[in-house]
């Protein structure tokens, strides 16, 4: 071999180590992006089941006053038809004190602004939740969508270094731009494009 062929060769190592250095970088770059994503889909999926479970413990009390409420009001009314029927003034007088206050109990379970605490508050706190829930299930659809990409550029960059096609290592930097995109409308605008 000639010391020009071996000039030619050494100058070859050089460019293609000089290459590979660019596509580890890449893969680096991608990798942190994903480790990103990641993150942030695993809060997402966590609030997703947090506010899940926040609008269901509403939902539950939300029925039990429901429940109370009704018995309160089958009470009143059951009451209501012993009035007619009841024997002296003072217990007429009794029963509807005890009526009337049934009625002011199943109007607070109904609306408690001041504890919210009251159906109406609880349904509105509950919806809350439900909202909330939505919002960050859209987030943790996008960030899926996104380490999905980034995964996926990372394989393709890794297969330039091996294979020495380039075209791979653009197909993982489109990718890679992707992911970003996808992490952001996650992040800044979740309900934009509608994901199962």
């Amino acid at each position: 071999m000639s010391a020009h062929e071996s000039m030619e060769q050494a100058d070859q190592a050089k460019e293609a180590s000089s290459e590979n250095r660019k596509i580890a970088l890449l893969i680096a770059v991608i990798a942190l992006c994903l480790a990103l994503s990641e993150t942030l889909g695993k809060g997402a999926q966590t609030e997703v089941i947090s506010r899940n479970v926040e609008a269901s413990n509403f939902w539950a009390f939300f029925q039990a006053k429901s429940i109370r409420r009704n018995v309160v009001q089958t009470a009143a009314e059951q009451a209501k038809l012993s009035l007619g029927t009841a024997g002296d003034e003072a217990t007429r007088a009794a029963l509807q004190k005890q009526i009337d206050e049934w009625q002011k109990t199943a109007a607070r379970y109904r609306s408690e602004p001041q504890t919210g605490e009251g159906q109406e508050q609880l349904s509105e706190r509950a919806k809350h939740a439900e909202e909330e829930r939505d919002l960050a299930e859209a987030k943790y659809h996008h960030y899926e969508l996104a380490s999905a990409a980034f995964q996926i550029g990372i394989v393709l960059a890794s297969a330039t270094i091996i294979t020495g096609i380039i075209a791979l290592a653009w197909i993982s930097g489109l990718l890679a731009l992707a992911g970003i995109a996808f992490t952001a409308l996650g992040l800044f605008m979740p309900h934009l494009l509608h994901l199962p």
